[in-house]
């Protein structure tokens, strides 16, 4: 990817309706103050702020259904973030997401997969979350949406969501691979092992080394994906380095861990679309998170120490 000439097209999802906690619907207003536009131009791209998605907040809506808390909104919203990633690719831009609960890459994806589709590629994945996020309604412990968008994506779980953009899968479980997990549940752990999906847990992190295990599985995704989305959640990284998050789990990624993971996928120029999940202002210290995950951004898209 090109700095001089690439445009990236950011998309703000200020959404906490997938969650139990709320605050991350102010994520990407925090992502901008702390300077997400300007890091950018300043490695050399071109930004498009094509502002936010609208979305209806919890205090003028109706929960229709306690197992999945405001259904209705969050397929409309993801609907309409699914077009908007597709219109970025469809024009040569890089779609940046900012978010927002995690839900958000149902959307996300659904907009991938249909320009992927369209254009003879094929979509990989890169999930760097403590959470592997492939509940579905009936292994949910808490019935919260922000935990089923990789299930939803492989085309299980409510058909609102799974038939967003098309009703086929929009990814491959050989055209994933998990990087960070810390907290799973049971139900999701059955279903990692039984689609033999590649995950990497934070033990594996320790035992193997950062850059090892993340060149391994880039590789492994070349060989198989020709558009390669990477989607990072903010509680990847350990709450001692972001406490800003929706749900934070100790025993993250360091600072150091955090940004080596964005430079070994930037070295290797295969990134084609990215978005940044469940940035919290409210549980954080001045903005600090949003910072930290700006730097992230940042070497994700080529800054470097020299």
């Amino acid at each position: 990817m090109s700095s001089t000439t690439h445009t990236v097209r950011i998309i703000g999802f200020p959404m906490d309706l997938g969650a139990g906690r709320r605050g991350v619907d102010m994520g990407p207003s925090a992502l901008r103050i702390a300077g997400v536009n300007q890091k950018l131009r300043e490695l050399g791209y071109h930004v498009h702020d094509a502002g936010d998605i609208e979305i209806q907040t919890a205090e003028v809506q109706e929960i229709e259904d306690v197992k999945l808390p405001y259904l209705p909104e969050i397929a409309r919203a993801c609907t309409a973030l699914a077009k908007e990633v597709e219109d970025a690719l469809n024009l040569g831009e890089f779609p940046l997401v900012l978010g927002g609960d995690h839900s958000m890459a149902i959307g996300t994806i659904a907009g991938l997969a249909a320009h992927c589709r369209k254009s003879g590629k094929r979509l990989g994945v890169i999930w760097i979350d403590a959470h592997s996020d492939i509940n579905v309604p009936g292994t949910s412990p808490s019935g919260n949406i922000h935990g089923m968008p990789v299930a939803v994506s492989l085309g299980m779980g409510a058909p609102e969501l799974t038939g967003i953009g098309g009703d086929y899968p929009k990814l491959d479980a050989k055209e994933l691979v998990y990087i960070g997990l810390r907290s799973i549940d049971p139900g999701e752990r059955d279903l990692i092992h039984k689609l033999g999906i590649e995950a990497y847990t934070m033990a594996d992190l320790d035992k193997g080394g950062v850059h090892q295990i993340v060149t391994k599985a880039i590789a492994m995704l070349r060989d198989r994906a020709d558009h390669i989305h990477v989607s990072f959640d903010l509680d990847s990284v350990d709450p001692s380095v972001a406490s800003g998050v929706g749900t934070p789990i100790p025993g993250g990624l360091t600072y150091r861990e955090a940004h080596l993971i964005m430079e070994a996928i930037a070295d290797t120029g295969v990134m084609s679309s990215m978005e940044v999940a469940e940035v919290n202002p409210i549980l954080d210290v001045r903005n600090a998170s949003a910072e930290f995950a700006v730097g992230l951004i940042a070497s994700s898209m080529g800054k470097r120490i020299l």
